[in-house]
């Protein structure tokens, strides 16, 4: 997977997927912090800088579309429960 943040777009296998700017936002936020926790809170944060608010189910309801959106790449996103979600390279041949 490839994430080019100045033009806002991710790549898997070389194909551009698409993502919408709130999920762009997650996706952004979690590789940053890849194979770290990232908490429910931080994300709303994050999202909060479009100016509404985000409720932690908003966060549940983007997470979901984004694995989806990402489930044919080398990465997962994992739950961590209660605390939030977790970035994680998926180990060949697992």
């Amino acid at each position: 997977m490839s994430f080019d943040a100045t033009g806002r777009v991710a790549y898997i296998n070389e194909q551009m997927i698409e993502l919408s700017a709130r999920e762009l936002s997650l996706l952004e936020v979690l590789l940053q912090r890849a194979g770290r926790l990232v908490s429910k809170d931080q994300l709303v944060e994050r999202l909060c800088e479009w100016g509404e608010e985000v409720s932690n189910n908003a966060i549940e309801v983007y997470i979901h579309r984004l694995r989806k959106k990402i489930e044919q790449g080398p990465i997962r996103i994992a739950t961590v429960r209660g605390l939030g979600y977790c970035l994680e390279k998926i180990q060949p041949g697992a």
